[in-house]
């Protein structure tokens, strides 16, 4: 037997998952690590519990299905996008925690540089918003505020990278310090019409350059792991929102996908077109194959099944996610709660790091229930906001149905009101490991043991779809409420008084 093993390394667990040669799935093992906040609106994790939590999922994966290392043939690394880990290359200690994606301590660097009138160049360059999101910001912040840290990275002895390097390194035992387009794509030091790291970037955000990876396609001879037992080469690479792109064989343009898992994220294949936002979409790289570059807009919302853990761990309305949706099945719809959850800001289309999170319309008859409810659909309102920004821009096709997976994505009431409030059909495929399947399928056709780009997406098949069954008029009075909403919360945010 021929496996591949894809490593899905997320924000709050990291998991393995084994797929055969005919793509599916055989065997998953997943870890939880901790999750750190030090300060108000920081989160960090630890790099060497991250790690454990992969080594220790691959080998799991493989003892539960019975695999040697010698029957898999390639390995794909799929990863939390933006966050940053900085580390010294000789003794493989990191410059403390990696700072996560939806940290926002690097708001005010952010905040200077736009007024600065830097954020066109960024924006040009990057395709992206000068946003503490990306790592750029994460980065330089690091190095002010690490021991010796600038010294060490001007004399050669620091290494950055965001989590798949971090991974590639430790699994080559040191070897290759390397990442892949998608992931350069995210850092704000990347230019992604000339597909190169950014002199000028790195002058801005004060990054020497020697700190940086290689960045090399997403199917690509990435180097061998021998940690397992036997020599296993490392094929494929892909930011997770991608990475869900190509598991979705979204590779026509004026597809999307949106993805719902800590956040959401929604990508629209422009094909080979850099479509600039007018809207506060971002244009970023969909994936890189054969040196040739296909673009996406991409809307993200931090939030997303990230509130449902709230519920879970911040209020104790659940004791697991996944009794989220009978708790909502018994809200009084007439209550009709609105939730914005802006817990680490709020993202597309309204960017702002200082935003924190509102419940709007609570009542005497109020439970946990409506707060529930107005969770789940809180996905489908910020949906509607991408969607609508992207048509703006995109004005090629319309958007006629929207393929999703993620956790979420298992969420009957969330999916029905999605394509409720959207007005399109929702598709959910068989196969909702979409983000694995994805890097699993680069590493596969690698080796030719998986099929091409045609193929796959004739075997891609839906496992249900949710079709609007909402009126125009009430779908538009849920969304006015909605709006109101989000300018309110944004207003407060606005006016906050220090």
């Amino acid at each position: 037997m021929e496996y591949i093993l894809a490593i899905d390394q997320g924000t709050t667990s990291s998991r393995a998952i084994l797929f055969d040669k005919k793509m599916d799935l055989v065997s998953v093992s997943q870890k939880e690590f901790p999750q750190y906040f030090p300060n108000s609106g920081w989160v960090e994790h630890d790099p060497e519990e991250i790690w454990d939590s992969v080594f220790t999922t691959c080998k799991e994966v493989m003892e539960k299905a019975g695999v040697t290392a010698s029957d898999i043939k390639g390995i794909g690394i799929t990863n939390q996008r933006e966050t940053v880990v900085v580390w010294n290359k000789n003794t493989g200690k990191s410059l403390g925690n990696a700072i996560v994606w939806q940290d926002r301590r690097t708001a005010s660097i952010c905040e200077e540089l736009k007024k600065k009138g830097l954020e066109d160049t960024v924006n040009e360059k990057t395709g992206l918003l000068l946003d503490p999101y990306f790592s750029s910001s994460k980065l330089s912040w690091v190095l002010d505020n690490s021991d010796n840290a600038r010294d060490l990275a001007e004399s050669g002895q620091l290494l950055f990278g965001t989590i798949d390097t971090f991974l590639l390194w430790k699994l080559t035992e040191g070897k290759v310090h390397a990442t892949d387009a998608t992931n350069a794509a995210r850092t704000m030091l990347y230019d992604i019409e000339h597909s190169h790291w950014s002199e000028d970037l790195c002058e801005i955000f004060q990054i020497p350059m020697n700190i940086l990876p290689e960045v090399k396609d997403c199917a690509s001879s990435f180097g061998d792991t021998s940690l397992f037992g036997a020599k296993i080469p490392i094929l494929g690479m892909a930011g997770d929102q991608q990475a869900a792109t190509l598991g979705q064989a979204c590779f026509e343009p004026g597809m999307i996908k949106a993805t719902y898992g800590t956040g959401c994220f929604a990508l629209l294949n422009t094909g080979s077109s850099i479509v600039r936002s007018k809207n506060k979409m971002l244009t970023t790289i969909a994936y890189q194959l054969g040196g040739e570059t296909t673009y996406a807009l991409e809307g993200s919302i931090f939030v997303a099944g990230a509130a449902v853990q709230w519920l879970r761990d911040g209020l104790k309305l659940i004791e697991s996610s996944d009794q989220t949706d009978n708790l909502a099945l018994g809200a009084d719809k007439n209550e009709n709660i609105i939730f914005v959850p802006a817990l680490t800001g709020i993202g597309a289309p309204y960017w702002d790091a200082n935003c924190r999170g509102a419940i709007y319309g609570i009542t005497r008859n109020t439970t946990e229930a409506e707060i529930a409810l107005a969770t789940l659909q809180s996905a489908g309102y910020q949906t509607r906001d991408l969607i609508g920004a992207m048509s703006a821009d995109w004005k090629t096709q319309e958007i006629t149905s929207l393929r999703v997976d993620g956790g979420m994505a298992a969420s009957n009431i969330t999916m029905q009101f999605m394509s409720d409030i959207v007005g399109i059909p929702v598709e959910r495929p068989k196969i909702l490991e979409t983000t694995a399947l994805g890097v699993a399928w680069l590493a596969g056709s690698y080796l030719d043991i998986y099929p091409d780009r045609k193929e796959f997406a004739k075997s891609w098949s839906v496992d249900k779809s949710y079709f609007p069954e909402m009126d125009l008029k009430t779908r538009d009075s849920f969304y006015r409420k909605w709006q109101l909403a989000i300018k309110s919360t944004l207003n407060f945010s606005d006016n906050e008084v220090s």
